[in-house]
């Protein structure tokens, strides 16, 4: 789809990826409707995407709410006529162990980040079978492939997400609805808002888990989806890899993840009280993009990173090994009972024979040539010999020619000039 003069609603853009992307969207032409609960940082972002000559329109929004997520949508087409692209990005998160973290928080979060995605493929998808095309984008998260620790509510939250966009799909390949595309984007840590936002029950304070990437990076990776629909991106080269090495490997990964959850993603050093974030209200203030933690201990969560794909190719390699030997038992140089075992000895097959009598030992022998090893039988050398070595050729006279073709060929000018003296 041309991005240029198509109407594109982004919720959750206040901050952080949805702030990023309605930017983006701007940039490249479309027309942008944002979303969120911040009415400031709401209007500060609106203003920054009519800077780039995109027509813009906030609309303070709850997407737990859904008639609220339907009256978004009818603004959207009242002012500009159509809805083209609508993009799911509003999301909180729960830093907690699970025993301790309040069960009205968790519902709380699984109110916006389920249902709020929920309600924004409801309100989108009667516009886009209405003129049979249009794109819906759901952020969702590396976590959705690769769940982590003290994080399991925003971890199943996402892996719901990546669940609803397939089930989308199947649905609209049944209806025949080819122009509508259920596009999902799995970021891995992205430099945003969210970690100062977050509720926090584990008495230590959250952080970005590098590496970090820019929210620039995923606008771009939703931007090009709108371009050319696909079902599933991932972006960074880590968290690509992470998705890769938990197929292989799962229980590696998931102790590596484990592990730098809890020295990269909660600090040792600050302590930070209980709280619940932004999960009920709106954190006040201005709303931004980033949140200040790109660039974050590159060099160690690489070399991190690259112990643990390590690992779990040791791992891979071990349970193929095992899996080809599992039934298979060991008994060479053992003794049991008195006797020593030895690996049985290989009886070899009677060698089998061609049609010709020859054996294929004979056929695969090295010093003959290709064509006589690989068409036994069949070559110039067995007619010849089938026929006879000293078997005459003959002319179309009939007469005997003993003389090699080249001899014959060279004695053509003689003959010639015989002839005409």
């Amino acid at each position: 789809m041309r991005v240029k003069d198509t109407v594109a609603v982004v919720t959750g853009a206040s901050s952080g990826i949805g702030r990023a992307t309605a930017i983006a969207l701007a940039r490249a032409g479309a027309s942008v409707v944002l979303a969120a609960r911040n009415a400031d940082a709401l209007e500060q972002a609106r203003a920054e995407c009519e800077a780039h000559g995109a027509d813009a329109l906030a609309v303070p929004c709850d997407v737990a709410d859904a008639s609220a997520v339907e009256d978004l949508a009818a603004a959207a087409v009242e002012r500009f006529g159509s809805l083209d692209v609508w993009v799911n990005d509003a999301a909180v998160t729960v830093f907690g162990p699970f025993s301790e973290t309040p069960l009205e928080d968790i519902q709380r979060l699984l109110d916006v980040n389920i249902m709020g995605y929920v309600h924004g493929a409801r309100a989108a998808l009667p516009h886009f079978r209405r003129t049979g095309r249009g794109v819906l984008v759901n952020v969702s998260s590396v976590v959705a492939a690769v769940p982590q620790p003290y994080t399991h509510a925003y971890s199943m939250s996402k892996a719901a997400i990546n669940a609803l966009s397939t089930s989308l799909r199947q649905e609209l390949a049944l209806e025949g609805s080819s122009g509508i595309h259920i596009c999902t984007v799995m970021p891995g840590t992205i430099d945003t808002p969210l970690f100062h936002h977050a509720a926090n029950y584990t008495g230590r304070e959250a952080v970005a888990m590098p590496p970090v990437y820019s929210p620039q990076r995923v606008a771009r990776a939703i931007v090009n989806l709108v371009r050319f629909p696909r079902r599933e991106v991932t972006v960074g080269s880590v968290p690509r890899s992470m998705v890769m090495e938990h197929k292989v490997a799962p229980g590696t990964v998931e102790r590596a993840m484990g592990v730098m959850v809890d020295r990269a993603h909660l600090s040792r050093e600050n302590p930070a009280g209980e709280t619940s974030g932004n999960l009920y209200d709106a954190e006040p203030g201005d709303g931004h993009a980033e949140g200040g933690w790109h660039g974050r201990r590159r060099t160690a969560v690489r070399r991190l990173a690259t112990a643990a794909a390590a690992g779990g190719a040791v791992v891979a390699v071990r349970q193929l090994a095992s899996r080809q030997q599992s039934g298979r038992p060991r008994l060479d140089g053992r003794t049991i009972n008195g006797s020593t075992f030895s690996p049985p000895r290989l009886r070899r097959s009677p060698l089998r024979r061609s049609r010709f009598g020859r054996s294929t030992l004979d056929r695969i022998r090295p010093g003959r040539s290709t064509l006589d090893r690989i068409r036994p039988g069949r070559s110039p050398l067995d007619r010849a010999r089938r026929e006879g070595a000293g078997a005459l050729r003959r002319s179309r006279l009939g007469k005997p020619l003993r003389r090699p073709v080249t001899q014959r060929i060279r004695d053509i000018p003689g003959r010639l000039s015989r002839t005409r003296g």
